[in-house]
Order: C-alpha cells, then structure tokens, then sequence
C-alpha cells in the first residue's frame, strides 16, 4: 500500500525525489510506509497521555501534523545537503577525469578511476555511470542519466557542456580541466559573497531571537499590569460623573497574552530562517537547522525578561 498517496500528486512528486535525492536505499514508498506508521505511533501515545492529563485529544490532530511537517523537512534537508555535498566535489572529480583521459585512458576507464571512496557521495554514481558505458551504454545517454540521478542544477549544465563537447569532438580532457578550474573559482566566490551577507544574518537572529521575545514579554507584563489596576479601581458606574477619559477592565487574560506571544514567537523564528537560508545560501529550506537554536533562545528570553520586569514593576504595584 503505497501511503504517500494520501498527498496531494504535486507534494507527492516533490517528496519522493527528497526521498531518492537524500541517499535512501530503500524505495520510496516503503521508505515513507515506514515512517507514516512510527508517526501513527507516537500520535497514539500523544492520544493516550493527553487523556491521562486531561488535555484536549484534538491536540494529537497537532502532533499528528507536526510530526509530517518534521519528517518531510528533514528528509528535505538531508537531500539538499546531498546535492550541496555532491557539487562540492564534483570539480575534483572532473579534474581527475581530465587528468586521465590526458594519460590515455578511455572515458569508461576514466569515470571508474575517479569513484573514489574520498568523493563520497558522489563516488556511488560515478561508479554506476562508468559501469553502464563498460557495459555498451551510449556515453551521452548515461551521463544524462547520472545527470537526473543527482537533480543538481549545477551539475546537469556542467553534463550539458561535457555532451556538447563530446558531440564537437574537441578535446575533452581540456574542456574538463577548464570547466573543474571555472567551478572551483565559482565556489570561491560563492563564499566571499556569503560571507558579506553574513552582517544580514546576525541582524535577523539578533531581532527575532533578542528583539521579539522582549517586546512581547513587556507586552505581556503591561497587559498583566492592566489588569491588576482594572481590579484595583472601585466601581464608578453608579457615580455620574464626566470624565475625559473612562477606564475599563481588560477583557482577556494573561495566559491568553502568553500563549499569544509564544505563538507569534515561533511562527516568526520559523518564518525568519526560511530568510536566513534564502540570504546565507539561496535556499529557504536550508535555514531550518537554525530554527531549534534561534526558538529555544527566544522562548528561554521571553520566560526571563517576562518575569524579571513582572516581579519589579508587580510588585512595585503591589506596594502602593
């Protein structure tokens, strides 16, 4: 029974190729069955212990999307970071490549000598490329299958231009060594870009991470003021008496507030690392391995200004 069907076939489509791109042996299908029934389990446990504790069961509805939302995004992640991997090393690859077709070896023999263990995990496919052409397969055919294998941008033009080159009958040792060199100095100037982009990021972390979590914990503290005053005032409503301005009870609660500002909180660090990854490496999703640190940060910062203030200003209330 294959249970990604239970997505819709764009998200479908879009989670089997994580699925593949991220190195799992396993096929798709099997691989999320597997994973769709530890999600059931743990919303199960969930269903029981909110019973026990007398929390709402449509909570395990929560825990039951969140643990979706988690699995995809890793598996998500671990595939990017596959591919990142895989275009990292292929210029040394090439290189290799080049350095021995100019020593007379034929291109099969090339791409078998260059799946070395060091360019893992790219090795795997190079590997696989070099023994379908031993084995009769057309070169252009098979490298544009280890071009859709891998899914990289990148790596799919640098094929296109090592096809090109092959059908032109050039020398294709030195198309190779020249496209190995311009893909390193890419690379480098890659880095050099995000490290001035680096000044945007800690800007983002310091305002979602420091900034938010105490804006919203003074917030909370000033409704929580409020609303002593509000309790503290005698009741006027018989009195008839014009005022220029009229002070009422606050109609929500501090738990409301809090819970308001935790939520906000998070939807904002969730929001802000998709920025971050866009800005550090062009690629939203990459931001999320931030999202633990930048949350945990923020919460523990808004429970420690929140009470710190609350205990000065309260009490300070208190007093009068």
């Amino acid at each position: 029974m294959n249970l990604l069907k239970i997505y819709p076939k764009k998200l479908r489509l879009k989670y089997e190729k994580d699925i593949k791109n991220s190195g799992v042996e396993d096929h798709p299908e099997k691989y999320f069955n597997s994973i769709f029934k530890i999600i059931l389990v743990i919303t199960a446990l969930s269903l029981i212990l909110f019973y026990f504790v007398n929390i709402n069961s449509l909570y395990a509805i929560a825990v039951f999307i969140f643990l979706n939302i988690l699995f995809y995004f890793r598996i998500s992640l671990k595939a990017i970071n596959r591919i990142k991997k895989m275009e990292t090393i292929f210029p040394d690859v090439i290189s290799l490549m080049a350095s021995n077709l100019r020593a007379g070896i034929t291109i099969e023999r090339a791409f078998l000598l260059a799946a070395r263990p060091e360019f893992d995990p790219l090795d795997t496919e190079i590997l696989k490329t070099g023994k379908e052409i031993t084995t009769g397969k057309d070169v252009v055919f098979a490298l544009k299958e280890m071009s859709k294998r891998i899914n990289s941008e990148k790596i799919s033009k640098i094929v296109m231009l090592i096809i090109t080159g092959l059908k032109a009958g050039g020398n294709v040792s030195d198309l190779l060594e020249h496209t190995s060199k311009n893909m390193k100095e890419k690379e480098v100037m890659e880095k050099k870009i995000a490290s001035t982009t680096l000044m945007y990021v800690i800007f983002i972390f310091a305002a979602v991470s420091v900034g938010a979590p105490i804006l919203f914990s003074l917030s909370s503290v000033l409704v929580e003021i409020v609303i002593n005053l509000g309790e503290r005032l005698p009741d006027v409503s018989n009195i008839q008496m014009e005022l220029p301005f009229t002070f009422q009870s606050v109609p929500i609660s501090v738990n409301f507030v809090i819970w308001f500002s935790l939520l906000f909180i998070l939807i904002t660090d969730f929001i802000s690392c998709f920025v971050i990854g866009i800005v550090n490496k062009g690629e939203g999703k990459t931001g999320l391995k931030y999202f633990l640190p930048i949350a945990t940060t923020s919460l523990i910062l808004f429970f420690i200004v929140r009470n710190l203030v609350s205990k000065i200003l309260v009490d300070a209330l208190g007093a009068f």
